[in-house]
């Protein structure tokens, strides 16, 4: 397996030998294994939320029954 990147677009393809000679040239160039897992790990952010809880006390009146 190798590793090809596009020259004008910058994609990272992987793909097997036989393949890789016939793309490379101007247009596909090698890059080594290590770039193509640097662009396929997803990058995560980390967003913080916080939840307010707030209660409202409902007021029962009673009646007067009279």
């Amino acid at each position: 397996m190798k590793c090809l990147k596009n020259v004008k677009t910058g994609n990272i393809i992987r793909v097997d030998d036989k393949q890789a000679l016939q793309m490379a040239g101007i247009q596909w160039k090698y890059v080594p294994k290590s770039e193509w897992r640097g662009v396929k790990e997803p990058i995560v952010e980390e967003v913080k939320t916080e939840v307010v809880n707030t209660t409202t006390k409902e007021k029962k009146y009673k009646k007067k029954v009279a």
